[in-house]
């Protein structure tokens, strides 16, 4: 929904990697932070509002063309394996609003220093590793 606009920026542990990976500018990608968590606050307020005020635990919860279903598939898998424990959440954005909601930051450091760690290295290598391994199809004008 939001490709054309930001790139489909939701995570803040994707904008991390893209802005140490030089693929955005520091300045967009701190914005880009700053809408993430004020969205995240949002849909939290408005998900209390809404059931009023029986909003659950934040620590409970539910490449090429393929990327969508690959990514999809990680973060299923990432879900399972971390859910049990920390609800799965990879994303620091989506972690923010239920704290500042429930106005416990007791334990939400853990979501912002994973993550972006995972995202700072992904940054750095992704361009050299697997970027840089590939040879670019040759250019024709032929599309026959």
């Amino acid at each position: 929904m939001a490709a054309n606009i930001s790139g489909g920026h939701l995570n803040s542990a994707v904008t991390f990697g893209l802005a140490v990976g030089g693929n955005i500018t520091i300045l967009t990608g701190f914005f880009y932070t700053i809408a993430q968590c004020l969205g995240s606050t949002a849909a939290c307020l408005l998900l209390k509002f809404v059931t009023n005020g029986l909003v659950s635990d934040p620590k409970k919860g539910s490449l090429g063309t393929i990327a969508p279903i690959a990514v999809g598939f990680i973060v299923g898998a990432n879900i399972l394996a971390a859910g049990p424990f920390s609800g799965g959440s990879m994303n620091p954005a989506r972690s923010f609003g239920p704290a500042v909601v429930a106005g416990d930051f007791s334990q939400n450091w853990i979501y912002w220093v994973g993550p972006l760690i995972g995202g700072g290295l992904a940054g750095l290598i992704y361009g050299d590793v697997f970027i840089g391994s590939h040879d670019p199809l040759p250019v024709t004008e032929d599309y026959a």
